[in-house]
């Protein structure tokens, strides 16, 4: 049993299974401040009663995203020492300023939200609901930060075998940042839209909270149009930069082997690594090297061009990359037709469109799970991009069979959370917002 190998599946597991619930807080704290915002303008209960059952929710998934976040924590010093020793002076500040300046805020003004709605005035109440959107999306720069800087470091110099911040500015906005911040935080809000919509469109099926379920319904579907279409320009932006900023991983990513002027965009294949070459290819001549530089005959690097033992595997990248662009897509052409169906007033009754709104809430967690996939298998095999290797940053004095025991126990440990996350979000959703709004 391999040691790295091991710790690499042990960490994937643990991190995305923990990445289920930040999506989720993103979109249901944007939900949530918009129809507080709503409800103190128009006084109407309609929006109050509906954020009190997102309120709930977002409480739960708190909870459950907080339990499993602190374990990564713990698998930096001990499955991961040697990258802890490395990157120490600059990844634990990000991680520090997180739960200082972010998770603080952020848990304190949910406590008001779950248990203040009649204990405070209501303009405090929704100052907490914007201090818990701000907080959340704060957190989750600091993340990102963090892991942008795994991706593209910067302002940093190599000090007796450790990285040293020489420039805190330029290592936090490194060259992808803000691009990889903006990807992520709207990927939450079409996260949070889809979970509201498929929420509402439950209740339309079971006819029950009509009225209710037809004004969130109909705010989730222009918050779907709204992101689905503006993450479709951030995404692109995003390959844009990684194209440029780690050329080997865009490689992977079209199953690209060699370099070529006017590189074509694969729009399917099964890419045989092995062999260097592409089975099933279809593709668009000339279309990936406009993407990337708006010049039709531009030279795209091919992973050839690159050593050997520097290369990141294909397979997975290039099948990850390509699932989440095609889901991308399927959530445009959701929106549009929701937007039609309720352009023609037919959004409420069509049937067949509500079930694959409640079947369609899982799957922008799909898409974001592939995203991070296609990112951090994309890197390898480097840990910290150029800079430190994966295999040169495990632990070298825990056990295999350590590591074996420990998955283990977290599949069966988060499988048993899960099923028990699942039944109480089910339990909240049943009993309806009417009810948890007077409770």
């Amino acid at each position: 049993m391999d040691v790295v190998l091991l710790s690499r599946i042990q960490f994937a597991f643990t991190i995305g299974f923990h990445f289920l619930f930040p999506p989720i807080t993103l979109g249901l704290t944007l939900i949530i401040f918009i129809l507080e915002v709503l409800y103190r303008k128009k006084r109407d209960e309609m929006y109050k009663n509906m954020s009190s059952l997102f309120v709930k929710i977002l409480g739960l998934v708190f909870v459950v995203g907080t339990a499993t976040g602190i374990v990564m924590e713990f698998a930096f010093g001990n499955n991961w020492s040697q990258y802890s020793r490395f990157v120490g002076d600059i990844f634990g500040a990000p991680l520090a300023a997180e739960g200082i300046f972010a998770f603080f805020l952020e848990s304190v003004f949910l406590g008001v939200l779950v248990f203040g709605r009649k204990k405070v005035s209501e303009k405090f109440y929704l100052l907490s609901a914007f201090l818990v959107f701000f907080g959340s999306h704060l957190s989750g720069l600091w993340i990102i930060i963090a892991n942008s800087w795994m991706q593209t470091p910067a302002g940093f110099a190599i000090e007796g075998g450790r990285a040293v911040l020489t420039s805190f500015f330029d290592a936090a906005l490194n060259h992808s940042t803000l691009i990889r911040f903006s990807h992520t935080i709207v990927s939450g809000w079409i996260t949070g839209a889809f979970m509201t919509a498929g929420i509402s469109a439950w209740y339309l099926l079971k006819k029950r909270h009509q009225e209710l379920a037809k004004m969130t319904l109909k705010l989730s579907m222009i918050l779907i149009v709204i992101t689905s279409l503006l993450e479709l320009g951030l995404g692109h932006a995003h390959s844009v930069q990684v194209a440029k900023t780690q050329p080997e991983k865009m490689a992977a990513f079209e199953a690209l082997y060699d370099t070529q002027q006017g590189a074509p965009l694969t729009l399917f294949a099964i890419p045989d690594a092995k062999n260097q070459k592409n089975h099933l290819y279809i593709g668009i001549p000339k279309m990936l090297s406009f993407l990337i530089y708006f010049d039709f005959d531009a030279e795209v690097k091919g992973l050839n061009d690159f050593p050997e033992d520097e290369r990141p595997p294909v397979f997975l990248p290039f099948v990850s990359y390509h699932v989440m662009i095609i889901l991308g897509s399927l959530f445009i052409a959701i929106a549009f037709f929701g937007t039609y169906l309720l352009a023609k007033k037919k959004l409420w009754n069509t049937k067949w469109y509500l079930t694959a709104l409640v079947w369609a809430i899982p799957l922008p967690h799909i898409a974001i799970q592939f995203g991070w996939i296609a990112a951090e298998v994309g890197r390898q095999p480097w840990v910290v991009y150029r800079v430190l290797r994966t295999a040169d940053a495990a632990s070298v004095v825990v056990p295999a069979w350590q590591i074996l025991f420990t998955l283990i126990m977290f599949a069966i440990i988060y499988t048993l959370l899960f099923i028990v996350f699942m039944r109480i979000l089910l339990k909240i959703i049943r009993k309806g917002p009417e009810e948890i709004a007077t409770a």
